[in-house]
C-alpha cells in the first residue's frame, strides 16, 4: 500500500486548502481512510476519517464544520477540504489507512502553514 499526500502550502487565516491522498497498491474496500496532523512540539493528532465503502465520515471536534473529508473511488484518492483555516491548523498533515483496527499505512506528510 502506498499513500501519496499533496496539496499543502502557505495560506492566510480564513483561507482554504485542499489536500489530496493518492492511494495505491490494493483495493480499499473495508478500509477506513484518515487524515492526521502534527504541529511542532506536539503529538500527532487525528483530524478526520472516512469509510472507503460507505463514505461515512467522522471529525475531530477542532475541525468539525470547517474541514470536509471525501473520497473518489475511481481515482482512488482521499481529499481533505479545509476552510476557515486558523493559525492553530498549522501542522504537517498525514494521510493513513486502517484495514481493521489499526492505522497501519501512512503516507509522507504535507506541510500546511496558516499565517495570521
Amino acid at each position: 500500500v502506498q499513500l501519496q499526500a499533496s496539496g499543502g502550502g502557505l495560506v492566510q487565516a480564513g483561507g482554504s486548502l485542499r489536500l489530496s491522498c493518492a492511494a495505491s497498491g490494493r483495493t480499499f474496500s473495508g478500509y477506513r481512510m484518515g487524515w492526521f496532523r502534527q504541529a511542532p512540539g506536539k503529538e500527532r493528532e487525528y483530524v478526520a476519517s472516512i469509510w472507503w465503502s460507505s463514505g461515512i465520515t467522522a471529525y475531530a471536534d477542532s475541525v468539525e464544520g470547517r474541514f470536509t473529508i471525501s473520497r473518489d473511488r475511481v481515482k482512488s484518492t482521499v481529499y481533505l477540504q479545509m476552510n476557515s483555516l486558523k493559525p492553530e491548523d498549522t501542522a504537517v498533515y498525514y494521510c493513513a489507512a486502517n484495514p481493521a483496527t489499526t492505522w497501519t499505512y501512512w503516507g509522507q506528510g504535507t506541510q500546511v502553514t496558516v499565517s495570521s
